[in-house]
């Protein structure tokens, strides 16, 4: 009997860890597959959150994640100590997703040492190297030296093909952020204290209009912070709205949000949600606020109108198909755009009902038989 492939997945943040649990089920469960799980903990809480929930232990932890690290110093440790893990390990094949510097310097050490390295949510492009900064590289830089190409949507089989790559290397699977929701959705309906957290603020604000809100992106540092605070809290002048805000640990995004929002009495400012309690909040918002690329395909799967506060976003097909509408980080735009879905039941359906392009739920598998296909 043929051994089976040696596989080494790597990762390193929250949204990698949901993107690539249903990959790590699916691999574990082949026998045509080992399956190696290396984390970078790029991220440390949030990530442990995804792993847990998923039953995901790895087989290596590179532990990184510092206090104000620069992108080049957390760049060098990546290359070095994933490095060494390739070294130890031995893969056939490297797997890494999306456009974290971990997925970067993942796919730039496994082609040091000639192994080949496949990409999951390959071709995502914005056409502008600083939104978002980094990403946009990273995932540039991984297009270059990809053996295979796992394209969520046509959109993004269509720009790798753009860009020379081999037609043959790049394969439509559907993203598998769309596997992990219907996973977690599964497991809240057998468990639903998994996702219990939030059932204070569903009470709290029952009756009224919930908008979610997640904001991280580096580009918006500084006056785009302010901006988005300064529309929160002019959204939540309104009587029938309830605004549930999970503020990321970063402190440029700490810092605003608590001093322009703390003490408004239908604005939570809650601590980031585990992958359970995020999926909940999905279910109970009515529009998602956010400048996440996640976001923009997790929420369409439920029928939420997504508000993206972003100038550009590598997802365009969610704003050609009508899910997702891009608004910028400008008040005044937020809160019209806002303001529209919530007096303009037409212009909600359009959005709610508007069919999502970024899958079907199937896409981990898919994957695995494409990787089954190439190693023959």
């Amino acid at each position: 009997m043929t051994s089976p492939a040696r596989i080494l997945v790597v990762f390193g943040t929250r949204p990698e860890a949901i993107k690539m649990f249903p990959l790590i089920h699916a691999l574990k469960a082949d026998e045509r597959f080992e399956c190696v799980v290396c984390v970078s903990a790029q991220h440390r809480q949030m990530l442990d959150q995804v792993m847990e929930i998923a039953g995901i232990v790895p087989d290596h932890d590179l532990d990184v994640m510092q206090p104000g690290q620069t992108l080049d110093g957390l760049t060098a440790t990546l290359l070095t100590g994933l490095g060494q893990v390739m070294d130890t390990v031995s893969p056939d094949r490297v797997v890494v997703q999306g456009d974290t510097a971990t997925a970067m310097a993942g796919a730039l050490a496994a082609y040091y040492r000639k192994i080949p390295v496949d990409h999951v949510e390959a071709g995502l492009r914005s056409h502008n190297i600083y939104h978002p900064w980094p990403e946009e590289v990273n995932r540039k830089i991984i297009g270059t030296m990809a053996s295979l190409h796992f394209a969520p949507t046509a959109t993004a089989a269509a720009a790798l093909i753009n860009e020379n790559i081999d037609p043959a290397r790049v394969h439509v699977t559907g993203n598998t952020v769309i596997d992990a929701l219907h996973w977690v959705s599964g497991e809240i309906g057998k468990r639903p204290e998994l996702a219990g957290d939030l059932a204070a603020l569903e009470q709290r604000f029952a009756g009224r209009r919930i908008i979610g809100v997640t904001s991280h992106r580096r580009e918006n540092f500084g006056e785009g912070m302010e901006q988005i605070a300064q529309a929160i809290r002019r959204i939540a002048e309104r009587p029938d709205v309830a605004v549930i805000f999970p503020v990321h640990l970063n402190p440029n995004v700490r810092h605003v949000m608590n001093e322009r929002l703390a003490g408004l009495d239908n604005v939570a400012l809650i601590e980031p949600l585990d992958y359970p309690h995020f999926a909940r909040l999905l279910n109970i918002a009515d529009i998602m606020l956010t400048d996440s690329g996640g976001v923009q395909e997790e929420a369409p799967a439920l029928g939420r109108p997504v508000l993206v506060m972003r100038e550009t976003t590598e997802r365009p097909e969610g704003v050609e198909a009508g899910t997702a509408k891009l608004v910028g980080t400008d008040a005044a735009r937020i809160v019209s755009e806002i303001s529209t879905l919530l007096d303009d039941k037409d212009a909600y359906e359009a959005m709610a009902r508007a069919h999502n392009p970024f899958g079907d739920g199937d896409s981990a598998r898919r994957i695995v038989e494409l990787l089954a296909n190439e190693i023959g």
